[in-house]
């Protein structure tokens, strides 16, 4: 079987990118809606947790705090809330659904599908719902998927879902991993679009070679059959770091040259909130200062796939998006994978 170690680095800068543009009818993001536990587990919580400090978690992440769901919480449960809040922002209800799109790494068991709870919560039973799973980059895959099935008009409006509960996969005397990540969800309502304004193009991709970077469970084995199996995360941090700024960099060129958008004419990056320190260097490297950069990772830590619609919609709050601005949501996750888009926000 082949395997990945600490040399995968060394091979990350060879993967071809895979870019294309938006074709058929267009779509927008209608609407957006967060949910947060109200639950805070701060740095200075984790210092009598394990061996760390606030110092060290901000000058390697850039967080000061993340929420954390109460015990038993399920995933369907942060899902569920933070659609009610996309509808409303959409101004539509939950009847004007034709799909329900889920991605997420923290499903609440291997089915049914979180997608189908949240359809049956909502009710919303004329929506084909289902779950995809990219890790962190779940969310942008999702939406490629709605922006998909819109441009060949075999739905008209799609719920996407990026929602986790990761404080139950972390072991918390793993400061490697403990102290990144939180939970959440966020969504985003998918509507056709006029001509010009939305989704203008995609960059997707995977690269398998680097599975074993980021995992949670015995992989080998199978997560959910070996009685010795670990359900915890775990990470190849240096070498994460590395092909995350790369492929930031990468992506964000390949969206804009084939929209036939300059860098400079970016409005605001919405990147994945993995570290501050991945984020930085990225957009030191693209040339965007980070007044047009949404970050919000010192508040929710690394929340997975549902970290760029909690970015987003507090950009949008912001009064930091308006119509007509070039916004690009990009993000990379366990896999390999990665996910960008950029669009004309309508």
């Amino acid at each position: 079987m082949a395997t990945i170690t600490t040399n995968y680095r060394a091979r990350s800068d060879a993967v071809q990118l895979r870019s294309f543009k938006a074709k058929g009818r267009p779509s927008a993001i209608a609407g957006v809606g967060v949910y947060a536990p109200e639950k805070v587990l701060t740095n200075f919580d984790l210092e009598k947790m394990m061996d760390t400090s606030d110092q060290w978690i901000r000058e390697r992440t850039g967080i000061h705090r993340r929420h954390i769901a109460e015990p038993g919480t399920t995933t369907f449960e942060v899902a569920t809330k933070a659609a009610r809040s996309a509808l409303d922002a959409a101004g539509i209800t939950a009847k004007d659904l034709d799909m329900i799109l889920v991605g997420t790494s923290s499903p609440d068991g291997p089915f049914p599908s979180v997608a189908c709870r949240v359809q049956n919560e909502l009710d919303a039973p004329g929506a084909v719902a289902w779950d995809t799973l990219a890790a962190c980059t779940s969310f942008v895959y999702a939406l490629s998927i709605a922006d998909s099935f819109i441009a060949t008009e075999r739905a008209d409006t799609v719920l996407v879902i990026g929602a986790e509960v990761l404080s139950r996969m972390l072991n918390y005397s793993d400061r490697g991993t403990a102290v990144i990540f939180g939970d959440g969800a966020g969504a985003a309502i998918v509507r056709a679009a006029p001509r010009g304004a939305g989704f203008l193009s995609w960059c997707l991709g995977s690269d398998g070679r680097g599975y074993a970077q980021v995992t949670c469970g015995n992989i080998e084995k199978g997560a959910y059959a070996a009685k010795d199996a670990t359900p915890f995360i775990d990470m190849v941090g240096p070498d994460v770091f590395k092909f995350a700024v790369d492929i930031f960099i990468r992506q964000a060129n390949e969206v804009c040259q084939t929209a036939g958008v300059a860098l400079d004419d970016i409005d605001l990056w919405v990147p994945h909130q993995a570290n501050f320190r991945i984020i930085d260097a990225a957009a030191r490297r693209i040339g965007l200062p980070m007044d047009r950069v949404a970050v919000n990772i010192d508040e929710y830590g690394n929340t997975s796939s549902a970290s760029i619609p909690l970015a987003l919609e507090e950009a949008v709050r912001q009064g930091r998006v308006k119509t007509g601005d070039h916004v690009l949501l990009a993000g990379f996750g366990s896999g390999l994978t990665w996910g960008a888009t950029l669009l004309k926000w309508a």
